[in-house]
């Protein structure tokens, strides 16, 4: 199992409010990924982003036991939100820079049994493989999202929509939050992507999956990534996070 990830501050943004982790799971031959995407004043969502991605790590490899399972996993990633969700709502009401501060989440907690995957917000997840592409994992929490399913508008004007930085779901931005839980098979040779919402604007899935598929490692993946972001203007933040079995 191999893993890398990458950050870029975008070409019009002035501070990277993403933050991204990759935690080695020795005890289990795992591993655990993390994209979390701020929002919030001048320093409120990167302090939003980095706190949530630094206690839900610490919460997660404290909590876990080797013998876990994936169901067992999800519950840690559960109680890690919780902890991260507090620190971060009790902050923004304390400094009145990080009034109102929050972040998105997206995590997988990988071993050979397969992979557990949290979301809240917009940042996402996706399966990719030589023989069935790519797959969305998650579902965005998101206004456009919900226009969508209603069937107020397509699926692919979703991207241009006025409304498409708005999410409905972050941490820290109310005293509980409640994230999403996936299962997802993975057989040798697929791939996890994580990835913030300035990667998944500019880029559409297929995009994603034939760049990934025509790198040699994932280095190389995460940096083609970027870089094609950056050429299409890059208005935010971009990190993708990448995980191949």
């Amino acid at each position: 199992m191999n893993y890398y990830g990458l950050t870029d501050r975008g070409i019009v943004r002035k501070q990277n409010q993403d933050t991204f982790a990759c935690q080695e799971l020795r005890i289990m031959d795992g591993a655990l990924i993390v994209v979390c995407d701020g929002m919030g004043g001048a320093r409120g969502g990167n302090i939003a982003s980095r706190m949530t991605c630094d206690t839900f790590c610490s919460s997660f490899l404290e909590s876990i036991d080797p013998f876990d399972d994936l169901q067992a996993l999800a519950g840690h990633m559960k109680q890690a939100l919780e902890q991260a969700n507090e620190a971060v709502f009790a902050r923004s009401g304390e400094d009145p820079e990080c009034s109102g501060m929050g972040t998105t989440l997206v995590a997988a907690a990988v071993t050979p049994q397969g992979a557990a995957v949290l979301n809240i917000g917009d940042s996402r997840a996706y399966h990719i493989s030589r023989t069935g592409g790519i797959r969305q994992i998650t579902r965005d929490h998101s206004v456009v999202a919900d226009m969508v399913e209603r069937g107020e508008i397509r699926a692919e004007e979703a991207r241009t929509n006025p409304n498409r930085n708005l999410i409905t779901r972050a941490v820290g931005t109310a005293e509980t939050v409640s994230g999403d839980f996936f299962f997802v098979p993975m057989r040798e040779e697929d791939i996890l992507l994580l990835c913030s919402d300035g990667l998944t604007n500019l880029l559409e899935d297929d995009e994603l999956a034939a760049i990934i598929l025509q790198q040699t490692d994932l280095p190389e993946g995460c940096e083609r990534l970027i870089r094609e972001a950056l050429t299409k203007g890059a208005p935010d933040n971009v990190t993708a996070v990448l995980l191949k079995m």
